[in-house]
């Protein structure tokens, strides 16, 4: 068994459901310490993170992750306990395999092999490793790039282990990802009788243009790395479950997944313009889950895609599709990030899996990256 699968397996036997993180970080931190890393955990509220640095001059290189994972689902539906990392036919199974365990223990591994061949590198080498990726996102990764802009420790490289690839380990790098906003929007009426609309006001019937319009919408085009903005509605809800009574509010939460042709104050004011133009009687909060970021320049992107082909012989696609990670919170400290991983096909399902030597070869284009940068 290489040290790699060993690690990964070690991390998914520990069940680290958001936010708990259950010893892995140690686990982790144990191992870079050995390689000279300075430790320092970071525990906000009910999140554990760790910053583990290794170097005091830049360039500053970041490997980012998490060790939290969703909740395994029914157990009935595992072929394996979803807690006991089993190998069958070459494939590891266990929650977390993919998103991503695998990926944290590919890194610890790469760097391990690096700082062996290379014990004075150029630079720094730093692990920003969180326990709040699968939760609210508001204590992990966000506060300790708060810390670190407080102390004006930038980081210039950062390779972010989500499992961004779609066949084959490292077909894929994702650059970029789109920015997310959702919308609570609150349309007010006034509740009455069926039968005598004239005392009432529908603000289902009020509404439904606007909405109607709202997905109709044409937002942006895209451009060369993004497609085109969209919108969705997420959650719709009114009444009083009786068929004779008319609401007398309507609730509706929408999300827009936005390009880098849009801000979100863009966003805001287009959507409350509408609203406004409709004459309805509203109340909208807004939540900013992230802005689009892009690395499509640049030494890390150069020596990302170098080492991909050195291992699997394929230049890697460059993409931005799919939810949030955890970059928006580092990309907008002005560091290059992407985001390189194990196959995603699987992540956050039952009997979530990746080829063991997937995981193996993930290890060797880190290394690979690594080298590039600070050999």
């Amino acid at each position: 068994m290489s040290d790699v699968i060993a690690l990964a397996k070690d991390l998914i036997r520990r069940p680290s459901v958001t936010p708990l993180d259950e010893g892995c970080q140690t686990l982790m931190a144990e191992r870079l310490a050995k390689l000279g890393f300075v430790i320092e955990p970071m525990v906000f509220e009910d999140t554990t993170n760790l910053w583990a640095r290794r170097g005091s001059e830049g360039p500053l290189f970041c490997f980012a992750g998490h060790t939290d994972v969703v909740p395994a689902g029914p157990l009935d539906k595992w072929h394996t306990p979803p807690f006991e990392p089993t190998i069958k036919d070459g494939v590891l199974y266990g929650r977390g395999a993919a998103d991503m365990k695998g990926s944290l223990a590919a890194m610890v591994v790469a760097v391990e092999r690096f700082v062996a061949e290379h014990p004075d590198h150029t630079g720094s080498i730093a692990f920003l490793i969180t326990s709040d990726e699968e939760g609210p996102f508001i204590n992990g990764t966000t506060r300790v790039i708060d810390t670190l802009e407080a102390r004006n420790e930038k980081i210039r490289w950062c390779i972010v282990g989500e499992p961004s690839s779609t066949a084959v380990v490292g077909d894929v790098v994702k650059n970029g990802r789109r920015g997310s906003i959702t919308g609570d929007l609150l349309v007010r009426g006034v509740q009455g009788h069926v039968a005598y609309p004239h005392l009432a006001d529908n603000p289902i019937h009020k509404a439904a243009p606007a909405l109607a319009e709202l997905a109709a919408t044409v937002w942006d085009e895209g451009n060369a790395y993004f497609p085109p903005t969209s919108f969705q509605i997420a959650n719709i809800s009114a009444g009083t479950g009786a068929s004779n009574v008319i609401p007398g509010e309507l609730q509706v939460q929408f999300n827009f997944r936005f390009s880098t042709e849009l801000t979100d104050m863009d966003i805001r004011e287009r959507v409350e313009a509408l609203l406004d133009k409709y004459g309805l009687d509203y109340q909208l909060s807004w939540t900013l889950s992230g802005q689009p970021f892009l690395t499509d320049t640049g030494a890390l992107l150069d020596a990302a895609v170098a080492a991909i082909e050195a291992v699997n012989g394929q230049r890697p696609a460059l993409l931005t599709t799919g939810g949030t990670s955890d970059g928006r919170f580092i990309a907008p400290t002005g560091a290059e990030v992407i985001e390189l991983g194990p196959v995603n096909a699987t992540i956050h399902k039952v009997n979530e899996c990746v080829k063991a030597d997937d995981l193996d070869l993930l290890a060797d284009m880190y290394q690979g990256v690594l080298e590039r940068l600070l050999a």
